[in-house]
């Protein structure tokens, strides 16, 4: 089982991967294959191709933060309220979304995740990093 502490040091350095491209820290993040729940369906992937995924979403919008407005950890489990945050053409696009993680052996396993329509956002003021209130 997975302590709040060390889901604050995985999820420390998940921020790292996706906003500072820091690629070199997913294995230590994610197993080695990665079970998804999104607006695509579910599939297992492997972690080479997912990061192969995550570089293209980068490539494709290389401004992108995954900014956090409320989250929760568990023992094997944890949770975040985001916004995806990136420009085109001049102009800030965001999509607020849930995400719920399930850890094994302190790495990400699983995720489930449902986001809103294209320019949604949340009301409140986001934390300053994904684990800091």
């Amino acid at each position: 089982m997975t302590t709040p502490e060390a889901l604050v040091e995985l999820f420390s350095k998940w921020e790292k991967v996706w906003h500072d491209k820091a690629y070199d820290l997913a294995p230590q993040c994610v197993a080695d294959h990665y079970t998804r729940h999104d607006e695509g369906g579910s599939r297992t992937v492997t972690r080479d191709a997912y990061l192969t995924e995550m570089k293209a979403v980068h490539r494709d919008r290389p401004d992108i933060r995954v900014v956090v407005f409320d989250h929760d950890f568990g023992m094997d489990r944890a949770w975040f309220r985001f916004m995806f945050k990136w420009s085109k053409d001049g102009e800030i696009i965001t999509r607020a979304g849930m995400q719920t993680y399930r850890i094994n052996d302190g790495k990400i396993a699983e995720t489930w995740i449902a986001m809103q329509p294209v320019g949604s956002t949340w009301e409140e003021t986001p934390q300053p990093t994904w684990i800091d209130r």
